[in-house]
């Protein structure tokens, strides 16, 4: 199951189309929102493939928090391609309601579909549930393949679902022609549900072009960074998932000559205790909230040292992007992480839930400046030598649409 590096030449010569379905999409409200599905689609529509995306939005109340949705419009026009926003019910509270979400979901795009969109060769689904679940009764009434994308939530959460919901996701997985994982870790749990012949590690990537490290001098004048100080960004929701505690205990503790600490999120419930933390430290500190992907990339090209202290991933796409970007990573070992990171190499894992560690992993790297310069190169080099970028990630997904295509046609 393990991912090799990228081949040459893809085998994918021939146009089809695709339909692509991920309620976790960028929006006018929320632009960004599952920029991972945008890159993957922006990469897709690249190739020879015709792609149609639907991007199902909630019912939007005609006041209050919510409402703003309602200007979101059916039809939207973005850059490499058009993505369509029918309407559903999403229930709330989800704890008790996500299965209604999902029943919802696939009562609405049938019909949408069916009126709007030509017939597609293949379905993609950006997650399994709500979308994977959401396209089934189409695939079902067109005999249509369907590939589901399993990135962690889904499945690392699976057990505490109502059994409302875990019943619909073995649905949806049992119907699939393959099932996607970010990671092998992702792929272990998916063949729980399904035959090993049905799970690909398909990972995610990021393009190195798109983060402008040879600015880095020019970019630490304009963001008023000390060129000599080491920098080292948090990227991620504000929560304790992501091991946002871990790292308040670690800056708490942390004793180092001089540092610049910069936290970036879009999400989460601990915003301001680790903002409290950060001003009560001795330390250069900033906190961003809902950062554009232009800027958060211009952070990444300063940064000497990503830190994720994550209790549970995936891949982690800000790995990537501190890979693309030659920033050295501090993470936990968890998920898919050591998939990603070369523990001694492009970087250091220490155990989830141990803020000790993390304080001494953050001292040590923090005073070897020449040694995170090494770990960044060493993860660039690792980036493009295993093909995790968006480009590589496109040709491997049509090759695999390309191969269930086949088949049917035997």
């Amino acid at each position: 199951m393990s991912d090799e590096p990228m081949r040459d030449e893809p085998m994918n010569d021939e146009n089809y189309r695709l339909l692509a379905s991920a309620v976790n999409h960028p929006d006018p409200v929320s632009p960004y929102r599952g920029l991972f599905n945008q890159r993957l689609l922006e990469a897709v529509s690249q190739t020879n493939v015709d792609l149609d995306v639907v991007s199902p939005r909630p019912y939007a109340p005609p006041v209050g928090p919510y409402s703003e949705y309602r200007r979101i419009p059916t039809v939207e026009r973005q850059n490499a391609y058009v993505v369509h926003h029918p309407r559903f019910l999403y229930a709330l509270p989800k704890a008790q309601f996500y299965h209604v979400s999902g029943d919802s979901y696939a009562k609405r795009v049938l019909p949408y579909v069916e009126k709007n969109l030509p017939r597609p060769d293949v379905v993609q689904a950006g997650h399994i549930y709500l979308d994977g679940y959401g396209v089934l009764p189409y695939c079902r009434t067109h005999d249509v393949p369907l590939f589901v994308v399993a990135h962690g939530t889904v499945l690392n959460r699976f057990d505490e679902r109502s059994e409302a919901v875990r019943s619909r996701i073995r649905e949806t997985l049992a119907v699939s022609e393959r099932v996607l994982c970010v990671s092998e870790a992702l792929a272990e749990k998916a063949e729980r549900f399904v035959p090993g012949g049905k799970v690909t590690v398909l990972p995610l990537g990021a393009d190195p072009d798109r983060f402008p490290v040879d600015r880095e001098a020019a970019l630490r004048r304009e963001l008023g960074v000390d060129p000599e100080v080491p920098v080292v960004v948090f990227c991620g929701h504000f929560s304790e998932a992501k091991g946002v505690n871990e790292l308040i205990a670690a800056i708490e503790r942390l004793d180092v000559p001089e540092a610049h600490v910069v936290c970036i999120g879009h999400g989460g419930d601990l915003r301001w205790e680790l903002y409290d933390a950060l001003q009560a430290s001795p330390y250069c500190s900033e906190v961003h909230w809902k950062l554009s992907p232009v800027a958060v990339r211009r952070w990444f090209a300063v940064a000497d040292l990503l830190v994720l202290p994550s209790h549970a991933e995936g891949r982690p796409m800000v790995i990537y992007e501190a890979m693309a970007s030659e920033t050295a990573v501090l993470a936990s070992s968890a998920g898919g992480i050591p998939e990603q990171v070369a523990d001694g190499e492009t970087g250091v894992l220490v155990p989830p839930r141990d803020p000790a560690a993390l304080t001494a992993a953050l001292e040590s790297l923090l005073t070897d400046l020449d040694r995170l310069q090494r770990m960044g190169a060493r993860g660039l080099e690792r980036l493009l030598d295993r093909g995790w970028t968006w480009e590589a990630h496109a040709e491997r997904l049509t090759d695999l649409h390309a191969e269930a295509l086949h088949r049917r046609d035997v």
